[in-house]
């Protein structure tokens, strides 16, 4: 028997025995499985198996985290056990029906927005791209000036940084169809007609210069670029209508009657209705975040940066994309991204700690390649394999959050993108912001190391908290 295989037949044990697993699939570091009896887990054996991280049960899955490759080499063994694998999307969906109303609608809101961050990331960096190389420093290096950039290539980087924002409700509309059962190119061109040209561009009505077209005397009608809640909505109801709409229609009409009557009666609801009032109320939450963030001292960047990583552990923290994606259609810059970075960095930066001071080989070996991978943005083995299991370096992490929060707050940083942080995230720092983010990152990771080495940890906490 190979390690591999062990390991995978100690997790199936631990997780209840094949007869309680329903379902097993992984994503890039964690295996995701579906029980019929949560409380047949015994999660503590779970996270004693050699090359687990940690552990935790959450949105319908019970989740173990193993960490890159050998994530993909243990499910492979699972699967030898002849228990069955689903996708990743397959085994969402199965869990989806598990869970309260507000943990469902928090997972459908991820499912939808999720696949489209990819795209939205490339978009960031090359605004990052494009501020770096229109540096009057980076020219000078070169021996060029602004004047020497050529209008063509200016337009060339708009294309770049643009498009996704401009047909972002197409995205949305196409995503949201998806989730829901309906057919995605329809919900493809429903966004599209959000946007389409021959309705005022919202961009140039915000500023002023060209006015909604009024119908009935009151109801204003414009189109939808970078908006998402009235996609998202008419999404919702768009697949719905179809679905509808399809079971009462006859076989041999469905391809014409279909798609004709959910376009038709979508786009007249989403640009009469659905827009006008969901712009509105896209308009007040857009009001609110800006709002907070520039509360004075600081403040909205301790709060955030010292809260973030609990948001995080309810997995809840999906539902704050369409902040982000505000931000940066209404400023074109993320402030929210430096100040959540920091509370990324930090709890690195406490897991760090606890893989230094401890002399066990086997939390040594979970911790520090669990900080590096906070430091690549992705929490999960911190949090759940090191901090949260002994609480007081997760506490310390919150600090040093909320230390470097402040100073991004303070100083106004803002990325030009979203979705990544830490050291992939300083591609959205290129724009004469590196030094501060670079500084930023080191004071809430210096903050969490110190505090964990002073006061969060000790191989003497370990063994209590272990025999407890």
């Amino acid at each position: 028997m190979t390690e591999n295989s062990k390991v995978a037949r100690e997790i199936i044990a631990a997780a209840g025995g094949e007869d309680n697993i329903e379902s097993v699939a992984h994503c890039a570091t964690r295996l995701r499985i579906v029980v019929s009896d949560k409380e047949q887990i015994d999660q503590d054996a779970v996270e004693d198996i050699d090359k687990v991280k940690g552990a935790f049960y959450n949105s319908g899955q019970f989740q173990v985290i193993l960490g890159t490759g050998t994530v993909n080499r243990i499910y492979e063994e699972v699967l030898k056990s002849g228990l069955e694998g689903k996708s990743k999307s397959e085994v969402k969906k199965e869990a989806g029906t598990r869970g309260n109303m507000f943990q469902r609608a928090i997972r459908t809101f991820g499912d939808v927005f999720v696949p489209i961050i990819p795209i939205l990331v490339a978009t960031g960096l090359f605004m990052g791209l494009r501020g770096l190389v229109v540096q009057e420093e980076i020219l000078g290096l070169i021996g060029l000036s602004a004047d020497d950039i050529s209008d063509n290539f200016l337009l060339f980087t708009e294309v770049l940084t643009d498009t996704a924002f401009i047909f972002l409700p197409a995205l949305v509309a196409w995503s949201t169809f998806r989730v829901f059962g309906g057919t995605p190119i329809i919900g493809m061109v429903l966004g599209l007609m959000l946007v389409s040209p021959a309705l005022p561009n919202a961009w140039d009505v915000a500023g002023g210069g060209v006015e909604p077209i009024m119908f009935a005397g009151f109801i204003p009608v414009v189109g939808y670029q970078a908006s998402v809640l009235p996609a998202f909505i008419a999404g919702i109801l768009g697949a719905k209508l179809e679905k509808w709409i399809r079971d009462k229609v006859p076989e041999a009409l469905d391809l014409i009657v279909t798609p004709f009557m959910t376009l038709l009666i979508m786009i007249t609801l989403a640009l009469f209705v659905i827009g006008p009032v969901f712009h509105a109320l896209e308009g007040l939450i857009l009001d609110a975040t800006l709002s907070v963030l520039a509360w004075p001292f600081g403040l909205s960047g301790i709060l955030i940066g010292g809260l973030n990583q609990i948001i995080v552990i309810t997995g809840v923290h999906h539902i704050f994309n369409m902040l982000e994606i505000q931000l940066l259609n209404e400023l074109g810059a993320n402030p929210y991204n430096a100040i959540v970075t920091a509370s990324i960095a930090a709890q690195g930066g406490a897991t760090l700690a606890v893989g230094l001071k401890t002399k066990s080989k086997k939390l040594k070996a979970l911790a520090l390649p669990s900080s590096f991978s906070a430091f690549l943005g992705i929490t999960e083995p911190a949090i759940f394999g090191v901090n949260l299991r002994y609480f007081k370096p997760f506490v310390m992490g919150l600090i040093g959050g909320a230390a470097g929060g402040f100073l991004a707050s303070v100083t106004g940083l803002e990325a030009s993108g979203m979705a990544i942080t830490v050291i992939p995230g300083t591609l959205l720092y290129l724009n004469e912001q590196i030094i501060m983010y670079i500084l930023v990152n080191l004071v809430a990771i210096a903050v969490a190391f110190v505090l964990t080495w002073l006061f969060g940890y000790s191989d003497k906490q370990k063994e209590k908290i272990e025999e407890a």
